[in-house]
């Protein structure tokens, strides 16, 4: 992804503009991933692995800085394959540490490729990381009208973290696995009155399931 996304177009007379997240009208490349990506179902495992290694390199900066280096990431963590990842050893780290497109974080790369390590080993035993991520899926989800309301963590990426540091994975605290649940619609708070209300399909309008039975399969 770039970060030559046109602006959107202004509302024309007696037109309600859209209502969007804060943090999404301060860049057309963060109104752009906000209106197309943020709050749909990921479900492919390179696609939860990827999202879970961006939060992570994010912690600490700003997400405007990550997706403008995501085609960077990709290229440099092999489309975030788990296979290929985790056989990065000291040569790979020191190439990506002589990256200058990605974030240059030693310990943020090699969680990544610690986190990719434990994704085979989630495999090995019969599961995947898609599986274990959504399976922190609410009976209900968050229903804020203000940007204030919007929580930062739940009892469920709590639970989350705890249950991937005892699987071995690093860079997985609440408050990172909240905003990844978020971004993967696992939870939906985007504000009520937002067009992008509902877009995953999951969530009604009032933060109750769609149906029971709504954790979308891996693709």
């Amino acid at each position: 992804m770039t970060n030559t996304a046109a602006v959107a177009a202004p509302p024309t007379a007696g037109e309600v503009p859209p209502v969007r997240a804060a943090w999404a009208t301060t860049d057309p490349l963060l109104t752009e991933y906000y209106d197309t990506e943020w709050g749909m179902p990921v479900t492919t495992e390179a696609g939860v692995f990827e999202r879970l290694s961006l939060e992570a390199f994010q912690s600490g900066l700003s997400w405007l800085t990550i997706l403008r280096k995501r085609d960077a990431f990709r290229r440099a963590f092999q489309g975030f394959d788990p296979k290929q990842v985790a056989a990065y050893g000291e040569a790979e780290v020191a190439e990506l540490m002589g990256n200058a497109e990605i974030i240059r974080n030693r310990r943020k790369i090699w969680a990544t490729i610690t986190n990719a390590r434990a994704i085979l080993e989630l495999h090995a035993a019969g599961g995947t990381l898609s599986e274990l991520v959504w399976s922190a899926m609410p009976e209900h989800s968050p229903a804020p009208t203000t940007d204030a309301q919007v929580p930062s963590t739940s009892a469920e990426s709590v639970a989350l973290a705890k249950e991937l540091k005892r699987r071995g994975f690093s860079f997985v605290g609440p408050t990172t696995l909240y905003a990844l649940m978020s971004a993967m619609g696992i939870v939906d708070v985007h504000l009520v009155q937002s067009h992008r209300r509902g877009c995953s399909g999951l969530w009604n309008a009032d933060g109750s399931r769609v149906s029971l039975a709504t954790v979308p399969a891996q693709t």
